[in-house]
């Protein structure tokens, strides 16, 4: 799984002439993204993330290419990655990523002369458009991903855009399941250093089952080799007070 060719699906792998291009390939390729701690596409997850949140140009091509070329994620599942990634992460960033993948998604499909074409969502992906049935499916939902009363719709933030979008549309729609869902979101709220919603959700990911302990334990090295080993640092003390706090002090991840 982790060697240079079936990561970036390119061969043969470039030249290694700085340390970093080095520990790029021996650390982070061979090391970090061969342990079996993680399938491929579960880390392809946060890696995605990771450098569409880091604005890194290069870095976002080549990991949109490579998640795509490999045929780890459909292009379905690409396009319905950015929504959720830009809730978390902001529309620009996700504007910018939304590009990326169009631009790769035609790239791959020229080159071995298939149609590049993206069939457009149907509506009824939408949801419902009764807005009080909305806002209590938003509740629901929020609910049972965060595993906390949900609060009340006094203000726009919590009204408009928790209840009724975040949870009452994102959340729900079929084109990822939640487990997927788990892994973009955890990695954004600790790639944007907001440490209430990490608390929240490293938490909620653990007390669910959706991702399990040594699940977390990898999604923390994944993300400290993309985004820095200070934000892996603040993932990885947060997963281990959240284990503390669900009665889990020893070290096995189940």
């Amino acid at each position: 799984m982790g060697s240079y060719r079936s990561v970036m699906t390119v061969d043969p792998p470039p030249e290694t002439g700085t340390p970093f291009e080095r520990a790029a390939r021996d650390f982070v390729i061979d090391q970090v993204w061969s342990r079996p701690g993680l399938s491929r596409r579960d880390r392809r997850w946060v890696t995605l993330t990771c450098v569409g949140a880091a604005d890194a140009p290069q870095s976002i091509e080549d990991q949109v290419f490579a998640a795509l070329n490999s045929g780890d994620m459909t292009i379905d599942e690409m396009l319905e990655f950015v929504l959720h990634f830009a809730v978390y992460n902001g529309w620009p960033k996700g504007s910018h990523l939304e590009g990326v993948i169009r631009r790769q998604w035609s790239r791959i499909q020229s080159e071995r002369g298939l149609d590049a074409a993206i069939r457009p969502p149907d509506n009824a992906t939408l949801g419902s458009t009764d807005w009080t049935e909305r806002i209590a499916e938003g509740t629901r939902e929020f609910i049972e991903v965060n595993l906390i009363d949900a609060p009340a719709p006094e203000t726009p933030y919590i009204h408009a855009g928790i209840l009724n979008f975040v949870f009452g549309h994102i959340w729900q729609r079929p084109g990822l399941c939640r487990r997927d869902r788990r892994f973009i979101t955890v990695a954004s709220v600790a790639v944007c250093d907001a440490a209430l919603p990490l608390a929240s959700h490293v938490g909620s990911a653990l007390e669910s089952g959706d991702i399990t302990k040594a699940e977390m334990d990898e999604i923390v090295l994944q993300l400290a080799a993309y985004s820095g080993f200070a934000k892996g640092e603040a993932l990885h003390y947060t997963a281990e007070n959240a284990w503390a706090r669900l009665g889990h002090r020893d070290r096995p991840g189940h």
